[in-house]
């Protein structure tokens, strides 16, 4: 690898995370040494590249730092269409849309030689039925966005329709739909809605009462306590007849 494509792997890395990256986790992912490391890190300090931090402890970049969108690698090309084509065949509308203008940008704005990758992907997706949803994701990814509490009526497995003000806080897409973890303000919990159960949504003007991060940390911390009580349940028991 090229001193310069080490230094932008560098800034990638830097880039990807928020902890502090020690030099001995850079070099491993690079596979060079730690002293290569620490000259690379004094290049781009020398380049006035915010970066903070020292030996022993590890590197942040600072925010509002960026690179030019033309620095694409073959695979990240790759990834990029591939994950474009998958919305495009179970997103919205709107989020379809937004994935065609994204790949229109990326033909502009990388090199002739990749353009190809754009124009005969090198990978695909297989296509799904259109979602049955009534309510607008784009309204609720929204809603995400602004901290907004939303009012559902929702129609569980048995049928059974409830109304319910939830705090929205990801909206996830499957190959069978999408579904949405939120705080359900009826149970007092953390609940998953299917979006083709919702029969119908409002989002309120009442904003959340916590930030972004904070709910979601929250909500991560639920998840994993959910999924450890299934494995100790799942595990087979020690005792032999």
């Amino acid at each position: 690898m090229r001193r310069a494509e080490r230094l932008f792997e560098i800034l990638q890395i830097l880039r990807r995370v928020r902890a502090p990256v020690t030099a001995e986790a850079i070099a491993g992912e690079l596979e060079v040494s730690k002293r290569s490391v620490y000259r690379d890190i004094a290049a781009l300090l020398a380049l006035r590249v915010p970066i903070r931090g020292e030996a022993g402890v590890g590197y942040v970049l600072e925010r509002g730092f960026d690179l030019p969108p033309l620095m694409l690698t073959p695979d990240e090309l790759d990834a990029a269409i591939l994950g474009a084509h998958w919305v495009l065949t179970r997103g919205e509308p709107e989020m379809a849309l937004a994935a065609r203008n994204l790949m229109a940008k990326l033909e502009a704005v990388v090199p002739q030689e990749l353009r190809g990758q754009i124009a005969v992907p090198t990978t695909s997706v297989a296509p799904v039925p259109p979602s049955a949803d009534v309510i607008s994701s784009a309204a609720l990814r929204r809603a995400i966005r602004e901290r907004r509490k939303v009012h559902i009526v929702y129609r569980d497995s048995s049928e059974r329709s409830s109304a319910r003000t939830i705090w929205p806080v990801m909206l996830g897409y499957r190959d069978a739909g999408r579904i949405l973890a939120a705080w359900c303000e009826l149970r007092g919990d953390f609940r998953f809605f299917r979006t083709d159960r919702m029969l119908a949504m409002d989002v309120l003007d009442e904003a959340i009462p916590e930030r972004a991060q904070v709910l979601r940390t929250r909500w991560r911390e639920a998840m994993d306590k959910e999924r450890a009580r299934y494995a100790r349940a799942e595990a087979p028991s020690s005792n032999t007849a």
